[in-house]
């Protein structure tokens, strides 16, 4: 593509509209035309976002019917970072005049409309682009992503779960046997910036330093995300339980998952090491560690990579999972799924070096 693609994003003042500025601002293929936000309009990014003066010079619009009417005639991809409900409602007037559209928010995540119904607490509105949309998770779903008009950008926690769990999987489907044998336990963390940038108790500073605690145990909105990754997009049906447990853990940025499987007798034969090697040989944005080392969130930090390190003791297989959550786990993610759609190198914009420390 030679001309610049034109691009949008409803809802930039977010952590994860921040970094999707972080981000495409210093994409060579992107120009970045609009960037709404009610509660800012008229503001330019800087006065909001300092780290961003001199890198953008685009000013918040309110999300009028005028402005979705501009970027519907006037952009190329529109990216929605905000809460559910809101993609949904402007996605068929953008895909109408041919935009393609990625959603950071939960919209066209689930395909059960009971289940959105049930974590989301609204009906969905648009039944019919929610069937023709693709979850778009690269490493699974690529060949996908290029041709679809409305991308459903995963979750955090569910990126490091599906693809934590991909290779156990891929494994079990070729050997056609059970390799896995009981209940997979997710028990998975993430820094406070995973909340968003809203001013609640729960997530102050007094509230989240010096503290560690879990939340959703009795059910999570990202559970039946992970369920259908893995029910679904990997699987015919994978016939083991899971169960996700979120912890939230006094950082700002980065997530951990530690997946616990129960593994068979045929399970305890495979060399493990060499079948996740295998399996994420040619994916540049997953990095698994060599045997015996250990990842830790700092690694990934401000960068789209994910990392995976595992370790087996007899019947127990542990994988491991690092993330930078406002990264791979949402911006970076979404902007390598715009590099599939649009068909450029998947790495453009996106070879970010880890911050540390």
């Amino acid at each position: 593509m030679n001309e610049k693609i034109r691009v949008g994003i409803v809802g930039g003042t977010g952590y994860t509209g921040v970094e999707l500025l972080r981000i495409l601002s210093r994409h060579p293929s992107v120009v970045v035309k609009f960037l709404t936000s009610r509660s800012e309009a008229g503001k330019a990014v800087s006065e909001i976002f300092p780290s961003l003066r001199g890198v953008c010079n685009v000013a918040f619009s309110d999300m009028t019917d005028e402005t979705m009417a501009q970027m519907a005639d006037g952009c190329d991809v529109v990216f929605f970072a905000t809460p559910h409900g809101v993609a949904m409602a402007h996605t068929p007037a953008l895909v109408a005049k041919g935009v393609k559209v990625i959603d950071l928010g939960a919209d066209f995540r689930l395909q059960s409309l009971d289940d959105f119904e049930q974590w989301y607490g609204m009906a969905h509105t648009c039944t019919d682009v929610l069937k023709d949309s693709v979850y778009g998770l690269p490493e699974v779903s690529r060949d996908k992503i290029a041709a679809a008009s409305v991308i459903a950008n995963p979750g955090c926690y569910p990126t490091t779960a599906i693809l934590g769990l991909k290779p156990v999987i891929d494994a079990e489907n070729q050997a056609g046997v059970n390799l896995v044998d009981g209940r997979i336990i997710i028990d998975a963390k993430s820094g406070i910036s995973g909340a968003g940038r809203q001013g609640k108790l729960g997530i102050s500073y007094a509230e989240t330093a010096d503290n560690f605690s879990a939340y959703g145990v009795a059910g999570h909105r990202h559970s039946p995300e992970i369920a259908q990754g893995v029910n679904e997009i990997l699987s015919a049906k994978f016939p083991h339980k899971l169960r996700f447990v979120p912890h939230l853990v006094p950082m700002i940025r980065g997530m951990f998952s530690t997946i616990h499987v129960p593994l068979s007798e045929a399970g305890e034969a495979q060399d493990w090491q060499s079948v996740f090697e295998a399996c994420y040989a040619d994916e540049y944005f997953v990095d698994v560690l060599p045997k015996g080392a250990l990842p830790d969130t700092r690694s990934v930090r401000a960068s789209n990579k994910l990392r995976i390190a595992i370790y087996q003791d007899g019947d127990m297989l542990t994988i491991l999972v690092v993330q930078d959550n406002l990264v791979k786990g949402a911006a970076g993610q979404a902007v390598q799924n715009m590099n599939i759609l649009c068909g450029l190198p998947e790495t453009t914009g996106l070879e970010l070096v880890p911050v540390v420390p």
